[in-house]
C-alpha cells in the first residue's frame, strides 16, 4: 500500500498484541480485538483545527506515533496495511451506514475491509463505533453470528451485502433485524475514498462534522464521548444482570481534554471546539 516502511513491531505493541504474528485465523482475530481496544474511533482532527488526509505515512504517524484514533478510513486504511504486512490478503470495500437519518450515506461513505484466508472471506472492520463487532465475521454463511451479547448476520439482496443485527433487547429467532451499513466485495483503492473522507469533514449531513466524538471498546463494555457528554456502557453478563446499561455524565469545556488524555489515551496538539449538532438527512436516496 506504501513505499514508506511499516514498523510493525511497534503499530502491534500500540495494540497491545505478544506473540507470533503469522497469517492465522486466529491472529487475525486477536489483532482485529487488540485494535478495538486499543485505537479509540474518533474525528476530534475535524474539530481541532486540523484535516484529515488519507496518507499511510500519515495514518502510521497519528495512530502508532501520536497513539491517537481516527474515523473509518483511517483506521481501516491503516489497518488494512498492517493486515498485508503481516502476509494476510486484503481487499478494501466500500459500505454505506445506514445513518441516524434513516437514510443509507453515499457510495465510499464507509471503508471496510475483507480478508481471504484458507478459501474462507471474512468481514473486518475496526473503524465503526457502537454497532461495530469484535472479531471478523464470515463471509460465507447468511446466518446468524453470535458474538458474546449480540448477533449479525450478513444478507445478499441484488448484488449488495447487507450487514444488520439484533440489539441486545430483541435477539432470538423472532427478533428484528437491523441495518447497519450495505456493500460490495468490489476491490477498491484508499484513494477512492479521498472524495468522501473531505465530504465527512465538511457535509451537514455527515456525523463527523455535525458531532466532535471519540468511542472505544472496554472489557466488557465501551467508553463514549459526544460533544460535553460522556457515557459508559456495560454489556449485558450475568455479573451485570444479563441488562445493557449506559450512564451518561455532563462535561464542562474544562474537563473535556483532561477526560480525552485519561479515559482514552487521546492528547490534542490544539483546542478543540466541542459540538453535537443534530445531522441533515442527506437530500438524496441511496
Amino acid at each position: 500500500m506504501s513505499s514508506v516502511e511499516m514498523h510493525v513491531e511497534t503499530y502491534l505493541s500500540r495494540i497491545g498484541f505478544a506473540g507470533p504474528a503469522e497469517p492465522s485465523l486466529e491472529v487475525l482475530r486477536s489483532v482485529h480485538t487488540r485494535h478495538l481496544m486499543s485505537v479509540p474511533f474518533e474525528n476530534l482532527t475535524v474539530h481541532s483545527g486540523g484535516r484529515i488526509q488519507l496518507d499511510p505515512p500519515l495514518l502510521y504517524d497519528k495512530i502508532v506515533n501520536q497513539r491517537r484514533g481516527g474515523f473509518c478510513c483511517e483506521n481501516n486504511g491503516l489497518f488494512c496495511w498492517l493486515l498485508a504486512e503481516l502476509g494476510f490478503q486484503v481487499t478494501l470495500l466500500s459500505g454505506q451506514v445506514k445513518g441516524t437519518t434513516g437514510r443509507y450515506g453515499p457510495p465510499f461513505d464507509h471503508l471496510i475491509l475483507m480478508v481471504s484466508l484458507d478459501g474462507h472471506r471474512w468481514l473486518c472492520d475496526v473503524g465503526f463505533g457502537t454497532a461495530g463487532f469484535r472479531v471478523p465475521l464470515s463471509l460465507e454463511t447468511s446466518g446468524p453470528q453470535e458474538q458474546g451479547h449480540r448477533v449479525y448476520r450478513i444478507r445478499r439482496d441484488t448484488g449488495m451485502c447487507c450487514l444488520e443485527w439484533q440489539r441486545e433487547e430483541n435477539k432470538g429467532p423472532d427478533g428484528d433485524w437491523t441495518d447497519i451499513y450495505k456493500f460490495s466485495l468490489e476491490p477498491r483503492r484508499l484513494e477512492d475514498f479521498d472524495e468522501m473522507c473531505r465530504y465527512h469533514q465538511s457535509s451537514p449531513c455527515s456525523l463527523f462534522f455535525c458531532k466532535s466524538l471519540c468511542t472505544v471498546l472496554k472489557p466488557g463494555g465501551r467508553l463514549t464521548y459526544i460533544g460535553h457528554k460522556l457515557s459508559t456502557t456495560t454489556f449485558p453478563s450475568e455479573e451485570a444482570g444479563g441488562v445493557l446499561e449506559t450512564t451518561t455524565r455532563d462535561l464542562e469545556d474544562e474537563e473535556i481534554p483532561g477526560v480525552l488524555a485519561e479515559m482514552f489515551g487521546v492528547v490534542l496538539n490544539s483546542p478543540l471546539i466541542p459540538k453535537d449538532e443534530t445531522i441533515t438527512p442527506p437530500p438524496v436516496m441511496y
